[in-house]
């Protein structure tokens, strides 16, 4: 990038988990992180929309931590540069805004200083950072993903096409990650943890067929996280039980909450949106595309 070029960084926002793939499942979502970028004399980064106002605006910035770790990573230096932020996606909602941060960093340092990352190099970054590659997964490939990762390796499976329309309901409320964390048992009994593993993989089945129906049906029975956290979420209780009864095909926290998503056949998510904002009156709820694109990467005309 050079002296007076812009660039153009776009990524989606994700759901995690589906209900039993808890750290391992995600979901790309219409709802993105736009950074508009200039080189400059310092690090700047100016907020434009209200789910980005408080940012820090030099290098204590998410995104810029994470960019200038990635340049040293490869020996080289951030040039320091003006950013300026929008964002859809709601901070501490379950819908992967420090995932989509992460990816914006990681991308930020590959564009000004020229690294050249594959996108499974990138995965194996954004996974060491988040600590898992569901969110990020999806964040940086578009579409579903399913992926492990361990201390020496991040493998993960894309699936680049879902047809289905998701609605979220989202409280007024935020969970953050560490306090929903903090609810989780320290360990499962062994009998406990083969059904919840044959829970999940019945999840992976009913997702790669394509069977939403059966999708549904695992993301009630999760044993891994949503048991616990529902002291803590207790609308999704209440929007499981009436979205079955209004044709859905299921629904589930979004990551660690208190987001709740719903997945129902495509073409039905507005009729859905409008009947459940209607009865969760104080609550924010909208249907979402699902993005199967990823990471986006423009350049924009040139400052005069």
């Amino acid at each position: 990038m050079n002296e007076g070029e812009m660039l153009k960084i776009i990524v989606p926002g994700s759901t995690a988990n589906l209900g039993p793939g808890f750290d391992s499942i995600g979901l790309a979502l219409g709802k993105y992180l736009t950074l508009e970028i200039k080189l400059a004399s310092q690090y700047h980064f100016i907020p434009m929309t209200e789910h980005v106002e408080g940012i820090p605006s030099n290098e204590d910035n998410l995104i810029a931590k994470v960019a200038i770790r990635v340049a040293a990573m490869y020996g080289k230096e951030l040039p320091t540069c003006e950013v300026k932020v929008w964002s859809e996606i709601p901070m501490a909602r379950g819908l992967g805004s420090s995932a989509a941060a992460i990816i914006a960093g990681i991308e930020l340092a590959n564009q000004l200083c020229s690294l050249n990352l594959l996108d499974d190099e990138k995965l194996r970054i954004a996974s060491l950072e988040e600590g898992h590659p569901d969110n990020v997964g999806a964040s940086l490939y578009g579409g579903l993903v399913v992926g492990l990762h361990q201390e020496d390796q991040t493998q993960l499976v894309h699936i680049d096409k879902v047809e289905v329309d998701a609605v979220v309901v989202v409280p007024k409320y935020e969970v953050l990650t560490s306090d929903a964390r903090n609810v989780l048992p320290s360990s499962l009994t062994y009998k406990t943890a083969v059904e919840a593993s044959a829970i999940s993989n019945m999840l992976v089945a009913g997702l790669l067929t394509n069977n939403w129906h059966l999708v549904g049906q695992m993301m009630t029975k999760d044993l891994f996280h949503q048991p616990y956290r529902s002291s803590l979420i207790p609308e999704i209780s209440l929007v499981q039980e009436r979205v079955k009864d209004l044709g859905a095909y299921g629904s589930a926290l979004s990551g660690a909450g208190p987001t709740v998503i719903c997945f129902i056949e495509k073409g039905k998510g507005d009729d859905l949106a409008k009947t459940l904002s209607k009865e969760f009156e104080n609550y924010y709820v909208e249907r979402l595309a699902i993005d199967n694109q990823g990471c986006k990467v423009e350049q924009i005309q040139q400052v005069k």
